[in-house]
């Protein structure tokens, strides 16, 4: 090696591989090499053959990404999700990819919400679910918990305990939803009053928190007409597990906290074991009367709760120091007198009877977390690509699905304009079953017409995918025709489309979408009569 000098080693590396990476490059980087005189004109050879290997870099990086992408898609869809199938993606993708996992995780709220939408939420469906949320691997415990009434409403606690120390989010509200599941699967499988009583303050709290009052005092009259709860003395409600539900229960476990401290460290006396917990049917009578007071309803059936109450807190055997701070709270406040009349709540009971939950929030939330995860997806490809990616399309489909033109339309606008003016996008979106739910009919009409020409059309990447371009142009359309705008308005999406379909790389669904598009503009211009 002694004969290797700096200037050989060069000659190699320039000779032996910096010229084949040219071969890969365009004609005009690989002839610089055919001119190459000073030390110059090959500092700018060498700089431009790692320039075009870098843009080819990212180019195919992207290609591999949006691949993986459609692969993970189209495996959920078709095969669908267990709890064991979601741990093997969950675990994989996050020591693989952030931004695959990220999608992944969109990909199941949306598969989960498609699912519940066309039946209900599943046993199976629900621990994935919770699989995500409380990022468990316990396969063993979410399929025994299916089974027992004890071991769903430790799953419920689980996910409680989650919901008080995170921050008021769309998955946090999953989490509710997913908590008031669980408990109505321990009501399904009950084997015990305690259990039955428990499960049922549990739902209450967490009614009253999202703020379905009616619902919550009817779980509480559950509790409360139980004739015997000598059994519930081995279940209590767990403060720890309790939301924020007003600054009244803070108080109270605050002070049972300090009153323990004051026994066992100022008066050296035995530590008591139950600190910050409460008795279910007392816990019950307090959340029933404050639903009361928050909706401001009066009537005999408020001061029938207050009478029910005081009796059953003299009648109790046995209760805890935050029952009696409880309890002292309720009966010294002071309550208008000018309170609307209040239904029987025992009447209202009956809705809550049948023990199952109303999923259709739990689906709109999916949607919604899903749209979020997939924005952030959006912003980390935008980081990375050599052209224009918008980060609001998934935006637009969703406020165009609720009804929101006008932000729909506004977010459309600023993506077609983007789009056209800066470089070429690589980015789409896919329209399998788990996109198409956030699609509006006449897109789903037009994937039906192809699914009866080509049944496998969905087994090719292409043949499913929507340029960001195209998509936002059909959006601002749409929009513009439910805002009733001018026909005037639409001129220049006409030329947009029929540039666009002139391009040579146009894809399948791009065609039709465009041809689609235009139809509607020229409909809407004759039946408006207002020729261009």
């Amino acid at each position: 090696m002694s004969s290797v000098t700096e200037t050989w080693l060069a000659e190699w590396f320039i000779h032996n591989y910096i010229q084949d990476c040219a071969q890969l490059c365009p004609d005009s980087v690989s002839q610089l090499f055919d001119n190459v005189r000073t030390n110059e004109d090959l500092q700018q050879a060498v700089s431009e053959v790692v320039q075009a290997r870098l843009s080819s870099f990212i180019f195919e990086s992207h290609n591999y990404y949006a691949q993986a992408q459609f692969m993970i898609l189209r495996a959920v869809s078709v095969y669908s999700l267990d709890v064991q199938r979601s741990l093997f993606w969950m675990t994989h993708l996050a020591a693989f990819d952030r931004d695959l996992s990220i999608y992944f995780t969109a990909v199941t709220f949306l598969h989960v919400a498609r699912k519940i939408t066309r039946k209900s939420l599943e046993d199976e469906l629900l621990d994935v679910l919770a699989t995500f949320c409380l990022e468990s691997n316990d396969l063993r415990r979410c399929r025994n918990a299916r089974l027992s009434s004890s071991l769903s409403l430790s799953q419920a606690a689980m996910l409680m305990k989650v919901v008080v120390n995170n921050s008021r989010s769309t998955v946090q509200l999953i989490e509710i939803e997913l908590s008031k599941a669980y408990l109505y699967r321990a009501l399904r499988y009950v084997d015990s009053d305690s259990i039955y009583c428990l499960a049922n303050v549990y739902l209450a709290v967490l009614y009253y928190t999202t703020g379905q009052y009616q619902t919550a005092m009817d779980h509480c009259t559950l509790v409360t007409w139980l004739q015997d709860h000598s059994q519930c003395s081995s279940c209590v409600v767990q403060g720890q597990l309790l939301p924020k539900i007003g600054s009244d229960i803070d108080t109270v476990l605050g002070l049972a906290v300090f009153y323990q401290y004051v026994r066992t460290d100022a008066l050296s006396q035995q530590e008591v074991q139950h600190v910050t917990v409460f008795t279910t049917e007392l816990f019950a009578h307090y959340l029933c009367i404050r639903c009361l007071s928050v909706r401001q309803l009066m009537s005999t059936t408020f001061a029938d709760e207050i009478q029910q109450h005081q009796k059953c807190f003299s009648e109790s055997s046995e209760m805890f120091i935050t029952d009696v701070l409880a309890f002292k709270l309720v009966h010294s406040t002071t309550y208008p007198v000018d309170f609307r009349k209040l239904n029987c709540v025992k009447d209202q009971a009956k809705s809550v009877m049948s023990g199952e939950l109303d999923t259709s929030e739990l689906v709109e939330l999916l949607q919604q977390s899903a749209v979020e995860h997939l924005t952030t997806c959006r912003q980390l490809e935008a980081q990375k690509s050599i052209g224009t990616v918008v980060t609001t399309d998934y935006e637009a489909m969703y406020a165009y699905k609720r009804g929101d033109y006008h932000r729909c339309l506004q977010l459309s606008a600023h993506n077609v304009r983007s789009l056209i003016a800066g470089p070429k996008s690589l980015s789409h979106v896919h329209a399998l079953p788990e996109f198409i739910q956030l699609m509006d009919d006449d897109i789903v009409s037009l994937l039906g017409l192809m699914s009866i020409v080509n049944p496998l059309y969905t087994d090719h990447n292409d043949n499913v995918t929507i340029t960001q371009l195209h998509l936002s142009l059909y959006l601002m359309t749409q929009c513009r025709m439910k805002l009733r705008h001018s026909v005037t308005s639409l001129a220049q999406t006409l030329d947009y489309i029929e540039n666009a379909l002139h391009t040579r790389e146009l894809l399948t669904l791009d065609g039709l979408l465009l041809k689609l598009t235009e139809q509607k503009i020229l409909s809407y211009i004759s039946v408006n009569n207002d020729p261009l």
